[in-house]
């Protein structure tokens, strides 16, 4: 067997290990394809569109996140980013190096930490993410508009369902 198993070799290892518990096959094979599917653009997108503007995929969801809210406090940001508050400050120190985000106390409590892109930042992000957006077309374009709007509505489902999960 080769070093890296496609999807179909994975998917037959998969049935013939789990299958035989009893347990819910097509729920498995549903968020193994959701992982699957999630590690192969993020390693794509981090390939072809990332590694030349020298940002990891971690670095790029932060600042996105900072990008599209206009900042936000680094508790926030490191949980929309579903990264920890230890990993989002080594990322910031990172972006901070590079001169595209800057940390700011907060006016009502400085104890509290906002970050915002700089104007760098803010400049890389509006050339950066029409060619990320490029790719998410590009790994989509095997579904018709009707399935990625379906895919979309599935995988929010999720989403949602865990969130209900986590309030009780």
């Amino acid at each position: 067997m080769k070093d890296h198993p496609n999807l179909a070799e994975t998917e037959r290892a998969m049935r013939q290990y789990v299958e035989s518990l009893g347990l819910d096959f097509a729920a498995a094979m549903a968020v193994s394809s959701i992982y699957r599917a999630a590690n192969a653009v993020r390693a794509y997108a981090s390939n072809e569109v990332l590694r030349p503007y020298d940002l990891t995929w971690t670095g790029f969801v932060v600042m996105w996140v900072v990008w599209i809210f206009d900042g936000m406090e680094t508790r926030h940001a490191a949980e929309a980013a579903a990264i920890s508050k230890a990993t989002l400050t080594g990322v910031v120190k990172t972006l901070e190096g590079k001169g595209l985000i800057r940390k700011q106390g907060r006016e009502d409590d400085r104890r509290l930490v906002e970050i915002h892109l700089t104007d760098d930042g803010k400049r890389l992000m509006e050339e950066l993410y029409p060619r990320f957006n490029e790719l998410e077309a590009k790994v989509v374009a095997g579904l018709s508009r009707e399935g990625q709007h379906e895919m979309t509505e599935n995988l929010r489902g999720i989403v949602q369902t865990i969130e209900q999960i986590e309030r009780r």
